[in-house]
């Protein structure tokens, strides 16, 4: 696939995260792993990203990121495969070619490792990981890696295969700058954590699409969710809006990394058999996966 077919389906619909699947030892599950991507490849999302930030990409050695590619590829179909890629340049570099020798589509440049970073610093670390590959590369705005509208507009111009923004940190003024001088040289993709709480004022500011985590598992109320949005029906996407999102936003918000392990209960309870997440991040109670279970059965 070419950066701008790549651009081409990332703007056509829903994208998603796949969580990556654990056997008992913490291995990598590859037969879970591709019955669970295949089936989400059944619904519409023209775009799955594979080993992402869902997908605890941070938690995986820069060696398993290939295969759990490989594995998505192995059974996706028309669905693009995009792979996480990131850490410290020559390190992001690695996963990069990696993940590209594995069939990757894309891959999606996830904020560097721990400290800030100069303007300067960020766009020579994106332009050497866009020169490492021939695949479409979207850049990720958040946490220490907040990309001003100048630094992104330089690298429209040095990397033709930059063809992504995402945004994952809620500042709506900047980003409304960003897609005003940068036009459709790039699609927009929405990152904050539920996207579907802040998808109608991504869709304000010019932003294509989002990704949802929650499409793991009830992949037919998120499509539901994303067709309502792109119709103007605000009833349907309210009334989904308080009888799924909000509680689940509820349970998510009790402890620091649910953001993940939520998903991956849902992955569960949707009858994959996932696995644990990876520490340093921790699973939900037995009485909070219930919770779960109960908020699922009363939307699908």
């Amino acid at each position: 696939m070419t950066p701008d077919t790549l651009k081409t389906a990332l703007g056509s619909g829903l994208l998603s995260f796949p969580v990556t699947h654990f056997d008992a030892e913490g291995r990598f599950a590859p037969e879970s792993y591709k019955a669970h991507v295949e089936w989400l490849a059944g619904y519409d999302a023209p775009v799955l990203f594979a080993a992402g930030g869902t997908g605890e990409f941070f938690s995986l050695t820069p060696s398993e990121i290939g295969p759990v590619v490989a594995a998505a590829k192995e059974v996706s179909g028309d669905t693009a495969i995009v792979s996480g890629c990131g850490y410290g340049t020559e390190l992001a570099i690695e996963i990069a070619q990696s993940a590209q020798a594995a069939g990757a589509d894309g891959i999606l440049l996830i904020p560097h490792y721990l400290i800030d970073a100069p303007q300067e610093g960020l766009f020579t670390h994106v332009k050497a990981v866009c020169d490492a590959v021939d695949i479409g590369v979207m850049i990720y705005n958040r946490d220490n890696a907040q990309y001003e509208v100048d630094t992104v507009a330089r690298l429209c111009d040095a990397c033709p295969n930059m063809v992504g923004f995402k945004d994952g940190s809620g500042d709506i003024g900047r980003m409304r700058q960003i897609t005003a001088k940068i036009g459709n040289r790039l699609t927009y993709l929405g990152g904050m954590p539920t996207a579907e709480l802040f998808a109608e004022a991504y869709l304000g500011i010019g932003y294509e699409t989002y990704s949802s985590a929650v499409f793991n598992f009830v992949p037919a109320l998120a499509n539901k969710f994303y067709d309502a949005l792109r119709a103007g029906d605000r009833a349907t996407c309210e009334q989904i809006l308080n009888d799924f999102f909000y509680p689940f936003m509820e349970l998510r918000a009790r402890r620091k990394g649910y953001a993940v392990s939520a998903i991956k209960a849902g992955v569960r309870l949707a009858g994959f058999d996932a696995g644990k997440v990876r520490p340093p991040l921790d699973d939900l109670t037995p009485a909070e996966e219930d919770t779960l279970a109960k908020i699922i059965a009363a939307n699908t």
